[in-house]
């Protein structure tokens, strides 16, 4: 059975923290957690952390086993939710529509599930009805926002933050890491034309995407010598310790404006108490009621059957495939029938001249009552009265002579 364990939406930053998964361990985690199902998939982002399974374990079971081998303590498990069946798929299709974002329809969570998707489809660990469900997932999202055309209405919480920036007449700007969000700080903030954008990387030598004059590329041991000429930094990192420290910044005499887009935080909490220093945490940007929220709101409430459809049509794919076994068995039975039947006339008969004609009357009346079987099955399967019309079809079909 496909279930999902996730992070409550209503539990603090810092509680976030402690579930955090790191990149590099999330390759080793998935083909641990292997051994215990039979399909994984882990999706984290900044505003989440939720782990899909397919497994015959109970919902005990289950969490146990996530906890105990990424290394969670316990006393975290009041902050999970868990979810099973159908709930666990109309989940995922809402998360794809935007509906379960702190945002309410932002734009890059469908983009977020399909990268887990091919992570876990390169590792192996999603072959089957997990993997069938995240590529219905990812086609409903896409659909979604094509119908409702929320492009029209794009947003995300680093579109947010940069609109709160822009209001406060930021001018120069030092964007901290360069990984999907990072490149996106830097598209928003050339397309509103900023004055100067320092960005932060490790490596600048392997940025070859930005050649605009106003961008100044620099790394680590740099960010200090100009981290006092900026009045707004937008930190999108991994790492797991924070980048930006109290004693990186002197004393201010123009107020700087901090969006710290990542989690783990990138941001030491002391930064926050400085003189002239404002910060804003991923939770506090997406509180941020923008303008066009009510619109996207109306919009997402009107095209809410595109999931319901996708739902159900994944949960008749799924009924269907559960029946599979029972459809072979029949076919394999009307093969055998047809074949002893052939068998019988080729003993018997002194003229075989019309044996082509016989094969082709035995194949025709097997295959009509074996596919009118298996038509009334997937039919009575759909309408959930599957178990009695299997008992009396075996009875009829399968029982043996």
């Amino acid at each position: 059975m496909i279930s999902l364990m996730g992070i409550r939406r209503d539990i603090p930053i810092q509680i976030r923290e402690a579930f955090t998964i790191k990149k590099k361990r999330k390759n080793e985690i998935l083909n641990e957690l292997m051994k215990y199902f039979d399909e994984v998939i882990i999706l984290t982002t900044c505003n989440r952390t939720e782990i899909y399974v397919d497994s015959k374990l109970n919902k005990e079971e289950v969490i146990d086993v996530i906890f105990k081998t990424i290394g969670w303590n316990d006393e975290l498990k009041p902050f999970i939710f868990y979810v099973e069946a159908e709930k666990a798929y109309r989940h995922l299709f809402r998360l794809a529509c935007g509906y379960h974002s702190r945002i309410v329809g932002e734009d890059q969570i469908l983009g977020q599930i399909k990268n887990v998707y091919i992570e876990s489809l390169e590792e192996g660990t999603c072959s089957g009805e997990l993997g069938r469900l995240f590529q219905e997932g990812i086609t409903c999202g896409k659909k979604f926002r094509t119908e409702a055309k929320l492009f029209e209405i794009p947003v995300s919480s680093i579109s947010v933050a940069i609109s709160i920036m822009l209001k406060e007449k930021c001018k120069k700007v030092m964007v901290i890491g360069y990984g999907e969000i990072g490149r996106l700080a830097v598209k928003y903030l050339l397309s509103h034309k900023v004055e100067n954008i320092y960005l932060v990387v490790r490596e600048p030598g392997k940025i070859k995407d930005l050649h605009e004059e106003n961008v100044k590329i620099i790394n680590f041991k740099e960010k200090n010598q100009f981290i006092q000429e900026v009045d707004s930094i937008i930190s999108c990192t991994n790492a797991p310790h924070a980048v930006v420290l109290k004693d990186d910044i002197v004393e201010r005499r123009e107020t700087l404006s901090i969006f710290d887009m990542a989690v783990p935080r990138d941001v030491e909490v002391e930064v926050g108490l400085l003189n002239k220093v404002k910060v804003y945490n991923i939770d506090e940007i997406s509180e941020v009621d923008d303008e066009n929220k009510a619109l996207r709101v109306q919009r997402m409430s009107e095209y809410k059957y595109i999931y319901e459809e996708y739902l159900k049509e994944y949960m008749e794919w799924k009924a269907l495939r559960e029946i599979s076994p029972i459809i072979k068995e029949l076919k394999m039975k009307g093969e055998e029938v047809y074949s002893k039947r052939l068998n019988t006339y080729q003993n018997k008969s002194r003229d075989l001249k019309d044996e082509g004609l016989v094969k082709m009357l035995l194949k025709s009346t097997s295959d009509a009552y074996i596919n009118r079987a298996i038509e009334v099955i997937k039919n009575e399967t759909l309408e959930g009265s599957e178990e009695e019309c299997l008992r009396i079809v075996r009875k009829i079909f399968l029982t043996e002579e």
